[in-house]
């Protein structure tokens, strides 16, 4: 009975940890009106970029999905797309449109260090995924570009991180407990 109850208690505690760890894509088209993306929009930190939202058709700044896209506005600069994550976060990359030219590459940090660079791709009005390239943890990621204003982005795509370790070994303890409490219950 012992060994039945620890694998049960350990199965959950991984079954747990792995749901935690939740992809996500961003499409915009939950924003619902034009303008400027919200600062928390998706649960990361937009404040610092200079990211609008539209939804009406300007081709070649075309959606992947749904109508809605991002774009960053006229003049802007690399510093204006700084996306924060909250905590380290995996990212995947982001579906570009735009005009032809218009190349736009990512550059992913880590504890305000740039720890990798995505290939670079010229924008056209097809939609087209441009992946980060790298799988390890960023807490930001910014899209450098010499024609800020001719790209749009949709279906900025990532997975926020597992807990840390501490976390997971609380949650343990407390299934654990709950067992025996449940076990002391049952004498």
């Amino acid at each position: 009975m012992h060994r039945k109850l620890r694998a049960a208690l350990v199965g959950g505690v991984l079954g747990v940890a792995a749901s935690l760890a939740s992809a996500a894509v961003l499409t915009f088209d939950d924003i619902g009106a034009e303008g400027t993306v919200p600062a928390a929009y998706g649960g990361l930190d937009w404040s610092a970029a200079g990211w609008t939202a539209f939804n009406t058709e300007q081709d070649p700044y075309n959606a992947h999905s749904g109508s809605w896209r991002a774009a960053t506005g006229w003049g802007a600069d690399d510093a204006a797309s700084l996306i924060r994550f909250p905590t380290p976060a995996t990212f995947q990359g982001a579906w570009m449109a735009g005009l032809g030219g218009a190349t736009v590459s990512f550059q992913l940090f880590a504890g305000g260090q740039l720890v990798a660079s995505s290939a670079t791709l010229d924008a056209s009005a097809t939609p087209t995924f441009l992946a980060s390239g790298y799988a390890g943890m960023v807490d930001a990621v910014q899209v450098h570009s010499p024609a800020h204003a001719y790209f749009a982005m949709d279906d900025f795509s990532f997975t926020a991180s597992v807990p840390e370790p501490q976390s997971v070994l609380l949650m343990a303890l407390g299934l654990v407990l709950v067992g025996g409490l449940a076990r002391a219950r049952r004498s």
